[in-house]
């Protein structure tokens, strides 16, 4: 497996950490396809990012590049300050990359303990150590403040929508992931279940851990995200600090890849220098 291949990365301000994760110019096209066209992009550590854009803005595409399922056509994968190659998702998952589709990828008929340990059990003596999964599993979700649950045991095809995204996002934090990428954690889940994804996601930031959202609602995009990026025909037309955007701007960046108005939209700052932070 090779992940490192180091090669010169521009150095950011002197004495501030790097990004966690940085893409620089990264392309992705499927024969005449273009679906990301140089895409600059800071993921930093213990913040939550929220990816947001139209149907076949290239969302999917990139975190499915960032997850190693897919290899960009060009560009570069930097990670801490050093550029990598991602070429399988056991590559992504030795960085500390976790990825969370829709499905959550849970076994229905196994329960919370054996779904948080699926293919990284815990042995002793070469049997199953039951005791020491349970209690890890347990500690786990104590530490992420997950409490709805009844019993660690009980199968997982029992527990609402909140409560396997809860499932799933403990599973990553015991596999000590340091980006975990959520795609539309809250589809499909009522008020309370949405409530309770985005405390969680919050409470993975206070644990210095990034987070990067991929979601349709706005609403739950400006409840819990720090920062945002927006993409439009796999471009990416605009990022910054959530403050420098409201629901309107980006409404309209999402739909037509600029501002109608820019002195009124992000007032500075993506990955491409645009002053404006709206490119052309």
């Amino acid at each position: 497996m090779s992940l490192a291949v180091e090669r010169g990365v521009p150095a950011g301000p002197e004495g501030a950490d790097p990004p966690l994760l940085s893409l620089r110019g990264l392309s992705k096209s499927f024969g005449a396809v273009q679906a990301l066209s140089g895409v600059d992009l800071d993921i930093p550590a213990g913040q939550v990012s929220a990816l947001v854009g139209d149907n076949g803005a290239g969302k999917s595409v990139m975190i499915k590049t960032i997850a190693g399922i897919w290899s960009p056509t060009s560009g570069e994968i930097v990670w801490d300050g050093k550029p990598v190659t991602v070429r399988t998702p056991r590559d992504a998952d030795v960085l500390g990359i976790a990825t969370m589709y829709q499905d959550l990828a849970l076994c229905d008929n196994l329960d919370i303990v054996q779904n948080m340990f699926l293919g990284h059990e815990e042995l002793s003596h070469r049997l199953l150590d039951e005791t020491r999964m349970e209690l890890d599993a347990k500690q786990t979700l104590a530490d992420l403040s997950v409490t709805t649950v009844q019993s660690i045991r009980q199968k997982v095809r029992s527990l609402s929508g909140g409560q396997r995204q809860s499932v799933a996002v403990a599973r990553a934090v015991m596999r000590d992931a340091r980006l975990v990428i959520m795609d539309e954690p809250t589809a499909a889940l009522g008020v309370s279940q949405t409530a309770q994804v985005l405390q969680l996601i919050r409470r993975l930031g206070k644990r210095g851990i990034a987070v990067l959202i991929i979601s349709h609602n706005l609403n739950d995009v400006f409840a819990v995200a720090d920062r945002l990026a927006v993409l439009h025909l796999g471009h990416l037309v605009s990022s910054g600090p959530i403050s420098d955007y409201d629901t309107q701007s980006t409404v309209e960046l999402i739909t037509t890849g600029t501002l109608s108005h820019p002195e009124r939209g992000p007032a500075a700052g993506n990955g491409s220098e645009d002053p404006k932070g709206v490119l052309p």
